[in-house]
């Protein structure tokens, strides 16, 4: 294995994402061969250098990629202070070496992917590589064609303008008095999709992510967990790559 630096090795090893590496480096936390590095330029080779995080040694796992259907009502996190349901509640002795990419806040369920591959999660989730994510929407309401034009558009939220999104109208129901569409958009501000429907007047009553980046939620049980499929990890590994 040809030398990396720190932080790659780190966030390949499931340590942590590349960006949390760099802050255990500068914090003095990892040590390469019994010294403690704190330079963000400094290279190793895992097959030969020992390292060390927080003086426990660092092993390099297999990479493992799985995806999860989390219910509404579940903290996007493996622990949760507060005692509310979380991933470790549905994944298992999983749960000591997977970590969820991305976020989807407490109410809204759908796709999430869960690895110990730090590198790609740092990725999946930079905004500067803009991953798309698609979003099921429900609204109560029947939204105009222009309140979805401004969400195509993109519309002003208190941290800036959003980049155009897409969205295809589903339908109506006019009985229900709810309207339904998909949006897919590639920044990932928080809470982005529901605080762009509050500003076209059509708050969001049910929130799913279907796709995020290669990856669609298919036929997936809410709840469940699967491991994804040859053809699926090939896609994101070559979402790495680009």
């Amino acid at each position: 294995m040809s030398e990396e630096r720190l932080q790659k090795i780190l966030a390949q090893a499931g340590v942590a994402s590349r960006r949390d590496a760099e802050k255990l480096i500068l914090a003095g936390r990892v040590k390469v061969n019994g010294k403690v590095v704190r330079e963000l330029g400094t290279k190793a080779d895992a097959s030969r250098d020992r390292l060390f995080v927080d003086d426990k040694p660092v092993e390099l796992e297999e990479k493992t990629y799985y995806m999860f259907y989390k219910p509404r009502g579940v903290v996007t996190t493996m622990k949760d202070p507060e005692g509310r349901k979380c991933i470790a509640d549905f994944v298992g002795e999983m749960a000591e070496r997977l970590y969820p990419v991305g976020r989807l806040d407490y109410n809204t369920q759908g796709l999430l992917l869960l690895t110990n591959d730090g590198d790609l999660a740092q990725r999946m989730t930079h905004p500067s590589y803009e991953i798309r994510k698609t979003y099921q929407v429900r609204v109560p309401g029947i939204v105009p064609e222009e309140k979805l034009d401004a969400l195509r558009m993109g519309v002003m939220l208190e941290d800036g303008i959003t980049a155009p999104a897409t969205v295809n109208l589903l339908g109506y129901n006019h009985d229900k008095n709810i309207t339904e569409f998909n949006i897919t958009i590639h920044e990932g501000r928080n809470r982005q999709v529901r605080r762009m429907c509050d500003v076209i007047g059509f708050p969001v009553r049910d929130l799913k992510r279907i796709k995020m980046g290669p990856l669609s939620l298919k036929n997936l049980g809410k709840g469940k967990i699967r491991p994804l499929e040859e053809e699926e990890i090939k896609l994101l590994l070559k979402t790495k790559e680009n």
